[in-house]
């Protein structure tokens, strides 16, 4: 699963035991050489949808890792582009690989559950980040983007499929998440990474109680199942005009 560059076995094990925070300062050298890095198809297929959609002027990337979504909203923002994470390590990471193509960027430490902005942006992406909050952060996680929203201004992100239950990949989230749960009953501090809590309905039904209008889109570069469904969705969280 990792390249020879990426983290050897010991530095995922120190990562785990630690915090959030810390894990992911200590994983930002070489996180780029993981498979928890967004692949290039699913920031592609985005971007192609976002252009469809906009213009857009300012875009804020939301929990933004190493700028993989900073990326994104440069091909797509014709004005500014902001990247927030609460990792000083994934933030050092992203600034010194940030090109020098596309608007400006900010690159900005805070945690998404207390964003230090006003209603400035058209546009807020976020990629892969949603497995580290729990189901009950999310109407204070989706208050806060729709606060930082401009009127009419979108947060987009893209939603998985997920495996069907008793296949592989079903099993291997299952155990994943059970392997979490047991490492935070009878470990401090608690790392939070889970695959199987950010459910589709759940997670409509809360952006629509923080004020979205809620659409879906299929990405149809990235394929459909068998049953005809898509692979990828992208929600769509429009916050009003009025």
């Amino acid at each position: 699963m990792f390249g020879p560059e990426g983290p050897g076995l010991r530095e995922l094990a120190v990562q785990a035991l630690s915090s959030v925070e810390h894990g992911y300062d200590l994983l930002a050298p070489k996180f780029d050489r993981t498979p928890f890095r967004t692949p290039e198809a699913v920031l592609d297929a985005t971007a192609s949808a976002l252009r469809r959609m906009g213009p857009f002027d300012a875009g804020l990337d939301l929990c933004c890792g190493t700028g993989a979504g900073t990326g994104v909203l440069g091909r797509v923002c014709a004005g500014s582009v902001t990247g927030v994470d609460f990792s000083a390590g994934m933030l050092a990471v992203a600034r010194e690989r940030a090109g020098s193509a596309g608007p400006p960027v900010a690159w900005v430490r805070a945690d998404a559950r207390a964003l230090p902005f006003r209603p400035v942006f058209d546009l807020v992406v976020s990629f892969g980040a949603f497995g580290h909050f729990l189901p009950r952060e999310l109407p204070g996680l989706f208050a806060q983007v729709h606060s930082v929203l401009r009127p009419g201004g979108r947060f987009v992100f893209p939603v998985v499929a997920p495996p069907r239950p008793g296949s592989l990949g079903y099993a291997a989230l299952l155990g994943f998440d059970a392997v979490m749960r047991v490492r935070n009953a009878v470990w401090r501090p608690p790392f939070v990474m889970y695959y199987r809590t950010f459910r589709f309905g759940e997670v409509r039904r809360e952006l629509a109680r923080a004020g979205f209008e809620v659409e879906f889109h299929a990405l149809p570069e990235l394929g459909r199942r068998r049953d005809g469904s898509p692979r990828v969705r992208l929600i769509v969280a429009r916050r009003p005009e009025a």
